[in-house]
């Protein structure tokens, strides 16, 4: 730490405002500092036991959609509108698609929107939250497109060629179904695995569970 002498030149040298400034940032950066050695940060994952190694899940399919849906994923929107599947299902019933390949036209798309408006919004369903939903799960499934969605992440930890738990890195989003899982040199790893839906755009259709298949 500096002398009182030093504190007194730089004072007279610099004045009494630029001091305080440093003094802080002083006091600042010496706290800085012992925080980091007391909480050193490190982005590596915790150790395992003895005979434990960490393998990468691979996550296949969870995009499924019921036959009636015609490629929607309707649970996926139901549960961000915040509505129940058959709700948003029912509502859907009234509304008139453009034949596949076209656009429809101005009038087809304002009478849509009422009559999904008129189903909606009893359960507090607004127009523009309807157009937020709606927009992020639109898809053109003739393009062989997929739905506004990120890929989970995960490990399993390995002993003796047995899966004994799983990691979750990533929980992804956008599953419409359960995905399956596959473990490199694990023959028939079996796991439980349970979505999650909300109104969390971001979080919709994640993966909430994962574990072996005997619990675990």
């Amino acid at each position: 730490m500096a002398s009182p002498e030093f504190w007194r030149i730089l004072r007279h040298r610099v004045g009494l405002t630029v001091l305080h400034h440093m003094k802080a940032l002083t006091v600042r950066a010496f706290f800085l500092l012992v925080a980091a050695a007391a909480f050193p940060l490190s982005a590596e994952s915790p150790a395992l036991p003895a005979g434990v190694t960490r393998v990468p899940v691979v996550f296949s399919g969870g995009h499924e959609t019921e036959g009636q849906d015609r490629g929607r994923p309707v649970n996926l929107i139901a549960a961000a509108l915040g509505v129940p599947t058959e709700v948003f299902r029912e509502a859907f019933s009234h509304v008139k698609p453009a034949r596949a390949g076209t656009a429809p036209e101005p009038n087809q798309v304002r009478e849509n929107k009422a009559a999904l408006m008129n189903a909606l919004g009893k359960h507090g369903i607004t127009n523009d939250r309807l157009d937020t939903v709606s927009n992020y799960y639109r898809y053109a499934r003739g393009r062989n497109e997929l739905w506004t969605h990120r890929d989970a992440v995960a490990h399993a930890l390995v002993k003796d060629g047995k899966v004994t738990a799983f990691e979750i890195v990533d929980a992804g989003a956008g599953y419409s179904s359960v995905p399956q899982i596959t473990v490199d040199g694990v023959k028939d790893a079996q796991a439980k695995v349970e979505l999650a839906f909300g109104k969390d755009l971001a979080k919709n259709g994640s993966i909430a569970v994962l574990k072996v298949q005997d619990g675990k």
